[in-house]
């Protein structure tokens, strides 16, 4: 919605699954930046246009990707990608960034857009699910934890239903006992 009000927009993902930009980019899997590196031998090999794919009304497009299973640490492949990023001018000349992290996953390097102040107000997506408000609560609670030091805050929540039963009802006590409001439902 965003983008077609004329917003520049860049979607970072930072799911080791790399299905964060799938559909602006019209069911294109995309390269992610974890594994062009291992393939070319470090970060420093790759070019920007290389991980950065333009979608659907010019979003652009990042999957920072994740280890191989088993083998190092997700969290410290998300810090390595949006450095990446950052070192690279993939922040310039946008309006917003979404970054799509895991919230069920406490690791520190899912934190990393919120702890080094990459993010001035966040927003959570999330539905009357259990696994997706415990995911919400946990991304509140880093959020929180780094809000004074950092300078961020909490937005709100959106709601994007999966129609079960009382969801609307439990966005907004989830919202209120998290201290924010329900944006959207």
């Amino acid at each position: 919605a965003m983008a077609e009000k004329g917003q520049r927009i860049l979607i970072v993902g930072c799911d080791p699954k790399a299905d964060s930009t799938r559909l602006m980019l019209h069911s294109k899997a995309q390269t992610t930046v974890l594994h062009l590196a291992a393939e070319r031998g470090a970060v420093e090999d790759l070019e920007l246009e290389e991980v950065m794919l333009t979608g659907f009304r010019g979003v652009r497009c990042v999957e920072s990707g994740g280890p191989e299973p088993g083998v190092g640490c997700a969290g410290r492949g998300i810090i390595t990608a949006i450095n990446f990023l950052e070192e690279n001018g993939a922040y310039q000349d946008v309006d917003f960034v979404s970054y799509d992290v895991l919230g069920d996953v406490v690791c520190g390097g899912f934190a990393m857009p919120i702890r080094e102040g990459k993010a001035q107000e966040i927003y959570i997506v999330t539905s009357g699910e259990m696994m997706a408000m415990y995911a919400a609560n946990n991304i509140a609670r880093g959020i929180l934890k780094y809000a004074h030091s950092g300078g961020v805050r909490l937005g709100g929540l959106i709601c994007n239903s999966r129609k079960t039963d009382r969801e609307e009802e439990l966005i907004t006590t989830l919202a209120s006992r998290l201290s924010t409001q329900m944006i959207h439902f």
